[in-house]
C-alpha cells in the first residue's frame, strides 16, 4: 500500500517522540538509531528515510524546541500595546508554566540545557543554538525598546543589557526547577517569581 504524505509524517513525529524518550533515558552519547526505530515500533529503514544520522534527530528536536518559543515572541510583536513589559512578562510565565504543564517540552529542555554538553560529533549543534538564541535575544529587545518609547522604562535604558538580564534570570528558575520538578511548583510560583523581575521599580516606571 502506497504510504501518503501524512502517514509520512506521523511516523516522522513517532520517530521524534522516541527519540526525546529514548535521549532522556540513555543520554544522547549512549543512544542509538536502532534503539529510537525499537521505541517508535518502526524499522531502521523508516528512521533513515527520514533521518540520516543521530545529529538530523537531535537538530530536529532543538528545532521543535525553539522555534514555537521564537514565534510566540515575534507573534507578541505584531499586536501594538500600551504596556509591552506587560506583554513580555505574560509571555515569560507562560513559558515557566508550560514548562511544567507539557512533560515532552521538559524533557526536551532538559537535554538540551543538562543532559548534552555539545562536545564531538554535536559539536556543530552548538552553532545552531547560538542562531536560535541570536534571534530570541533580537525579538525580546524589541519589547524593551517599544517599552523606552512608551515610557515604561527609561530613555537610559539599555534592551540588550535587559534582554541578558531577563534572559538569565529565565535559564536560572529553568536549572533550578529541572534539578527537583516535583519538588518545585513551578506553575504556582511563576507569577510571583516574574514580578520580581518585571516590577523591580529600577525597570519600570508606572504607565501615565
Amino acid at each position: 500500500m502506497r504510504r501518503t504524505k501524512a502517514d509520512s509524517e506521523i511516523t516522522k513525529q513517532a520517530i521524534l517522540d522516541a527519540a526525546i524518550e529514548v535521549f532522556d533515558e540513555y543520554g544522547v552519547a549512549k543512544s542509538s538509531l536502532e534503539k529510537i526505530a525499537q521505541r517508535a515500533s518502526v524499522t531502521r529503514g523508516a528512521v533513515y528515510w527520514h533521518f540520516e544520522n543521530k545529529q538530523q534527530i537531535f537538530d530536529a528536536l532543538h528545532e521543535c524546541l525553539h522555534a514555537p518559543f521564537i514565534q510566540a515572541i515575534l507573534e507578541g510583536l505584531t499586536h501594538a500595546s500600551n504596556d509591552p513589559i506587560g506583554q513580555l512578562q505574560h509571555l515569560c510565565v507562560s513559558l515557566l508554566v508550560d514548562l511544567q504543564r507539557d512533560e515532552k517540552k521538559r524533557k526536551l529542555v532538559t537535554l538540551f540545557l543538562i543532559k548534552c554538553d555539545y562536545s564531538g560529533e554535536f559539536a556543530h549543534s552548538r552553532e545552531r543554538y547560538n542562531e536560535a538564541k541570536k534571534q530570541k535575544v533580537a525579538a525580546l529587545s524589541q519589547y524593551f525598546e517599544r517599552a523606552i518609547e512608551k515610557g515604561q522604562l527609561s530613555s537610559s535604558a539599555d534592551p540588550k543589557m535587559l534582554t541578558l538580564a531577563i534572559s538569565a534570570f529565565l535559564r536560572g528558575i529553568v536549572e533550578e526547577y529541572l534539578e527537583a520538578p516535583h519538588t518545585y511548583p513551578i506553575e504556582e510560583r511563576a507569577p510571583a517569581l516574574m514580578a520580581i523581575f518585571f516590577g523591580n521599580a529600577y525597570l519600570r516606571t508606572p504607565c501615565t
